[in-house]
């Protein structure tokens, strides 16, 4: 399975005493979205499932991901991929769909860069990574995604992913 970790786009500042996970893509976030998300389409990459947070900014970042595609797949939420879920939790919920060939998880940090390095090193602390907003990583993953194990295909920026656009 090639496995492809998105974090989701710019959003809106926390409320001081608000929901969290209302937080929803700022207007320059979804923009920059679409552009990434065009460059995806034309880098050439296809998903059989998009899987996602249910946080209202992975869920936005995963339905600009899916209308770049003509909503096929559609986006699926994934409770696991919430922020404060332990990557291990994520990633036994990723099993039911090892067998599909290219899977996006749409999420947030620092649960993403964990569950990157738990899939390459089998630790969440086996490797360092920084994902930025809108950024994404591409990992071939040989085996089941919990073990380690997995190849670092590309990482790129949210400018990268953009750049590709045209």
């Amino acid at each position: 399975m090639i496995l492809y970790i998105l974090r989701h786009g710019i959003a809106e500042d926390a409320p001081a005493e608000g929901d969290d996970g209302a937080r929803k893509l700022t207007p320059k976030g979804r923009e920059k979205m679409r552009d990434a998300a065009e460059g995806m389409r034309n880098f050439g990459l296809k998903f059989d499932a998009i899987l996602t947070s249910p946080l209202a900014r992975a869920t936005e970042t995963a339905e600009i991901v899916a209308a770049a595609y003509a909503n096929t797949p559609p986006p699926q939420v994934m409770p696991a991929l919430a922020t404060g879920v332990p990557p291990a939790e994520a990633l036994a919920a990723l099993r039911g769909f090892a067998k599909l060939k290219h899977v996006m998880i749409v999420g947030h940090e620092p649960q993403l860069s964990a569950v990157a390095a738990t899939v390459m090193t089998g630790s969440p602390e086996g490797a360092v990574l920084e994902l930025k907003k809108g950024g994404c990583i591409a990992l071939h993953v040989p085996a089941r995604p919990d073990r380690g194990g997995a190849e670092l295909m590309w990482m790129l920026t949210p400018r990268q992913l953009r750049t590709l656009r045209k």
